[in-house]
This record gives structure tokens, sequence and C-alpha cells, in this order.
């Protein structure tokens, strides 16, 4: 069971503004702290992504219903994809009052015969973690039993929000597959991809890219990743985190524990992944990377902004406003401005502190709280768009402005170069649709 010790640690980033004077953690857990999704579904949000582990939740079914499959993630893996199934012991009142090991004990038992992964995932959840049940001891032995690797996840909701279950789930990685097999060949240039999920492909937009440059990706945590890769991410030269703040606790115990240096890019529109790019080849300090990566950027700049062209001429004068979550709140920002569109407000209610003072220096109007704030912003501002999740799509429809959906029920990659094209795709195509100027109107016939 995860202690207090361990939660102060998690939530304990020294690099933080707020924290070089005084000591004080990040995002403390405080009464309804997991309204917004709890401990337990940023464990399995992190770690869900591999396709080749079964992700086994110890809990009353309702927990696995809430959480199961919410991202679209994908996967290159050509054996059985056991993403699609949600596994659940189905903890009932009985358990609860006897314990649930032997329910436990026979799931794993059942996965193992039946499902052939090539590793387990257990996540104690509220329940489970009050009853306490034995995980550990139990997943210890039948690890030896099958030969299999089983990583027990604690992670019951109640110990802080979504935001630390990413954390817990990273660091049970850490602890119990990360070191546990070794590369045949250690190469040179090699990171691992840090807090990326594959949402809609995004990684599949840029990794060809750093591919042809000469450097290797390793391992991931998690998207379209591979239990055996990950076990050998301690060998690599870098890791490099996507976007995902709350797995900086996981890179900074990688450096301590293997000496990995870490870097935090994004790779939303043009200017981000050049950044990007030149900030893991500077990292990986190699003179030859650096000259092939500049000629490569500017070949891929150069046909970025050929297929732009036509888009622009529609978006230039056009003004948005964007109300998501996270490093979004900046990085998103950036990809519209580079496709000419003026970023009027965004919001920074789910962003950290480091996000807030990126998002200040792209953005004039940072909305704290943007539920009551867009709609007023929209009237005063003259605003074209509004890009959000799909809760904020009745906000478009009275407002009567157009709408995009950036979070993760987006249909399509909006990952660095192409992906900025396929945002500009659908910007234009929500600008131009009629229907968000004639929604809300009398139909013909009411005239």
């Amino acid at each position: 069971m995860v202690n207090k010790r361990q939660i102060r640690e998690l939530l304990d980033e020294s690099s933080c503004s707020h924290n070089k004077e005084k000591k004080s953690s990040c995002d403390k857990p405080r009464p309804g702290a997991t309204s917004g999704g709890c401990a337990f579904e940023g464990a399995q949000i992190a770690l869900f992504p591999y396709a080749d582990a079964v992700h086994l939740v110890h809990a009353p079914a309702t927990c696995q219903g809430a959480s199961w499959e919410t991202r679209a993630t994908l996967t290159s893996y050509d054996g059985v994809d056991n993403t699609p199934l949600g596994y659940c012991t189905d903890i009932s009142t009985n358990d609860i009052i006897f314990g649930g090991a032997k329910k436990l004990e026979e799931s794993i038992d059942y996965i193992a015969k039946n499902k052939t992964p090539k590793a387990i995932f257990i996540y104690e959840t509220c329940v489970t973690a009050m009853i306490g049940d034995d995980i550990d001891n139990l997943a210890k032995r039948k690890q030896e039993e099958h030969n299999l690797p089983i990583v027990v996840v604690h992670s019951p909701g109640f110990v802080g929000s979504k935001n630390l279950g990413s954390r817990l789930g990273g660091v049970a990685v850490l602890e119990q597959l990360i070191g546990t097999r070794e590369p045949e060949v250690v190469h040179p240039f090699s990171i691992n991809l840090v807090g990326e999920y594959n949402v809609t492909g995004d990684m599949w937009q840029y990794t060809p890219i750093l591919e042809r440059i000469g450097i290797k990706v390793l391992s991931t945590l998690a998207g379209d990743g591979r239990i055996e890769d990950i076990q050998m991410a301690h060998r690599a030269k870098l890791n490099v985190i996507v976007c995902a703040k709350s797995l900086i606790t996981f890179c900074k115990k990688m450096q301590e524990k293997y000496n990995i240096p870490y870097v935090s890019v994004s790779f939303y529109g043009k200017r981000d992944t050049s950044n990007a790019i030149r900030t893991i080849v500077n990292a990986l300090n190699d003179e030859t990377l650096s000259k092939k990566a500049e000629i490569i950027i500017a070949e891929e700049e150069a046909k970025l902004e050929e297929k732009l062209a036509p888009f622009k001429e529609v978006l230039g004068n056009k003004k948005a406003i964007l109300n998501t979550g996270g490093n979004k709140s900046w990085s998103i920002a950036s990809a519209l401005q580079d496709i000419g569109i003026k970023v009027v407000a965004t919001s920074i209610r789910k962003a950290t502190l480091e996000d807030i003072e990126i998002a200040s220096k792209y953005v004039p109007i940072l909305m704290k709280v943007p539920a009551n704030e867009q709609a007023k912003l929209i009237d005063e501002h003259k605003v074209d768009i509004l890009l959000a999740g799909g809760r904020s799509l009745y906000t478009a429809i009275k407002k009567r402005v157009a709408f995009v959906d950036v979070n993760q029920e987006k249909k399509v990659s909006y990952g660095a170069y192409n992906g900025l094209v396929n945002l500009a795709k659908d910007v234009c195509n929500a600008v131009q649709n009629p229907v968000f100027s004639i929604v809300a109107t009398p139909a013909p016939w009411e005239k």
C-alpha cells in the first residue's frame, strides 16, 4: 500500500518555481480532488497503451466500467492486443468481508493460462486497499510460478487525483520492470519517450523523423509500448518527456538511479516540433547528429509551409479561444498561431505552474474558470472558433461559433508537422461549416 511519505515524495517538484525558496508539493490531495478523475484512473491511463500486457483491476466492476478504454491509444503490436478487453476481479460484498485474495489468484492463473501476455498489471483500488489484501506477496509468488512479470500498481482512488495516479503508475514500472532485461546492442543515440500515449497516432507523426536523423526510440511509457522494451529502458541515453508533466518524477528517479538525463518537449505545431527535435539532438551532444537534424528540419518545414498555404488564406484573420488542460493550454495555442490564428484566451484550470508560465508567453488572457469566462470572451472579442473538449460544444452552439474537439476524443492526430496540416484542415472545415451559423435559429418553415 502506498504511504504518505511516498505520496509527498511523488508530489515534490524541486524544479517548480513555487518550490525554489519554500519546500511545497504540487497538487496536494484535498477534499474533492478526485472529482476530475482519481488516482486509479490516472495510473491506468498511464499504462493502458501496453497492448502486450493484460491490465487486471482488483476492484468491484464499477471501477473497471468507469475507466476502461478512455482513450484511443493506437498500437502497431502484431500479436494479440489485450486492451480491447477489460479484466476485473469483480470484488463483491462477501470478498470485502472475507478478503479478495482468492479471486485475484484465480484471475492471474486464468490470464497466464489463456491469454499469454508479456506481463500483467494489477491495479489496487479503494476497496481492495481498505480490506488489506496482500497483493504484493501474492503477485511475487505468482510471478515465479508463471515465469511472467506481474506489476502491482498501488493506486487507490482516495490517495489523490489522476495526476498523482500517473506518477504512481510510472514508479511501479520503474521499480518492477525497468532494468530486468538487457538489450543485445546499446544504441549510441537511444531515447525513451515518456508521457506519450499515442492518442490517434501522435507519436507516429514524429518518430520516423527522429529515426531519419539517427535517433532510436528504445521504449515508450506507454504509447505503442512493448513490455520487453520498457524492461531495457535503463540503457537509453536520454528520457524525453512528451508533454505529460505528471511523469517528471519518473524521469528524476531514473536520473538518480541510472544517470539518464531528461528533457521536456512538445510536438504540437511547427515551431515546437522543430524546437523539440533540436532539444533532443542538443541533449545527445553530437555535432554530426545536429547537422543532419537541421537539414531534415529545413526540408520538413518547407514541405509544411507549402501544404499550409491554402489554409492560411482562410484562417489568417480568425480568432480562437482554447479550453483544454495541462500542457495543451500552450502547445495547442502555439500550433494555432502557426496556422495564422490569433488565440485570444486559453484555459489554465488543469495546468501546472510551469504550464501557466509558458502559456502566459503565448496567450494574453488565461482563463481560470473557463465555464464562466469563455462565453463572455467570445462576445467581447468576436471570436470565430472555440477549441476544447466535447462538453464545450454546447457553448459553441449557443454562441454560434465554430467548434473543434482537441482533447483525447479527437479523431485524427495533430502531432508534429503532418498533424498541423490535419489541425488546419479541421479548423478550416469548422469555420466554413454553415451549421454553426444557423444552429439554434428558427427552421425555415417556422419563420
